[in-house]
């Protein structure tokens, strides 16, 4: 049976992570995810089917899942990848597919203001989980997720790539090993944001649109090309404050949890204060920040300075010698490590060449990505 359409007011009440279980039936699923189903595949719903749901169709690839069902309030959009998946169901509400007794695990690719709210909702519902980065758009967000998840003890898998990808364990390893002695200083930057977009013209919701679904928990605000409709970096939904923070957070946490990897290792932890500046678009559609310059310190006074790609062009290090979106460079105090999504390089060939045999301390390794060189 169709469920209710949800109103404004029921969205919006999600939004704060603490109103999840009046909208989600609890349900215990027909196998955890990891163990044997009835059909000896974990079943897997994939909720969001935009630019980020690509990678999902891996699932399929491997004995142990199958994608049964895929959910978008974007009836095109989840056709298509109904169709490409070779999934059975469709959804327009994501509440239909965690309905669903035969879903073990859920694929979360949606718009980043729906990532938390949607968790809390699966792990309700008894679903272990995928979820894109960034996790949420507040930390009362993050701390609710964190909270749920625990309560409900749902395997939860947070969408940072970086860790699976050989050479960026390698540039780890050479770290930990300590051959560039001890780290004297960090530097992480990731792409810069995006500015200009506009509200206008104002455009009819198309048919097979479900506008309201799609905002969700965030205000309501007129249909348009530059918030509805663009793809890539372009894309509305990563460069407005009512969806996102904007890339410092969207791509930020790929080679901010890069360095957290070295970082929870060592037994570093986090900066204990952070000072910075920034720069807000004052015209157009897209509000979030386009460059940023922090300065981030740590208790024993080692300072990790996180910027956008091209703040760090004038601030980093050396970095002629990556030129790269996204990255990490640690300076110690007889060399240089840096690694980013496509490589890695450091400060002679003699370290290079430790990376595949760096010494004793090692990395957990992952195949969910080859080596880049």
């Amino acid at each position: 049976m169709p469920r209710k359409k949800m109103s404004r007011r029921e969205i919006f009440k999600m939004g704060s992570g603490l109103a999840v279980a009046a909208a989600v039936p609890s349900i215990v699923p027909s196998s955890v995810f990891g163990q044997s189903a009835p059909s000896n595949r974990a079943h897997i719903g994939i909720i969001g089917c935009g630019d980020r749901s690509g990678a999902a169709g891996v699932y399929n690839q491997y004995a142990k899942s199958k994608i049964i069902a895929v959910c978008d309030p974007i009836k095109e959009r989840r056709l298509q990848k109904k169709n490409a998946f070779q999934a059975a169901y469709d959804y327009n509400d994501f509440r239909e597919l965690l309905a669903r007794e035969d879903i073990d695990a859920v694929h979360i690719a949606t718009a980043d203001h729906w990532h938390v709210p949607i968790s809390l909702a699966a792990a309700r519902a008894g679903k272990d989980m995928y979820t894109e980065k960034p996790l949420g758009i507040s930390i009362e967000q993050d701390l609710a997720a964190r909270q749920i998840v625990d309560t409900y003890d749902r395997i939860f898998q947070y969408g940072t790539q970086h860790r699976s990808m050989t050479h960026i364990r390698y540039s780890h390893e050479i770290v930990l090993n300590g051959h560039i002695g001890a780290v004297k200083e960090i530097y992480v930057w990731a792409p810069k944001g995006e500015s200009g977009g506009s509200a206008t013209p104002v455009l009819p919701v198309p048919d097979g649109y479900d506008y309201d679904l799609w905002l969700g928990p965030a205000p309501q605000k007129p249909f348009c090309r530059d918030r509805n409709l663009v793809q890539g970096n372009r894309n509305g939904i990563f460069h407005i404050y009512d969806y996102a923070l904007g890339f410092i957070a969207g791509w930020g946490a790929h080679p901010l949890d890069q360095l957290q990897w070295w970082a929870d290792e060592v037994g570093r932890g986090i900066p204990v204060t952070y000072e910075g500046t920034g720069i807000i678009p004052t015209e157009g559609l897209f509000d979030t920040l386009t460059h940023w310059n922090m300065t981030c310190t740590y208790a024993d006074g080692v300072v990790m300075r996180f910027m956008d790609n091209e703040t760090a062009r004038t601030v980093v290090p050396n970095y002629n010698k990556f030129n790269s979106g996204d990255g990490v460079l640690l300076v110690g105090e007889t060399g240089w490590v840096a690694a980013w999504r496509g490589g890695w390089t450091a400060s002679s060939e003699e370290l290079l060449r430790k990376g595949k045999d760096p010494g004793k301390q090692h990395l957990m390794v992952s195949n969910g990505h080859q080596t880049a060189f």
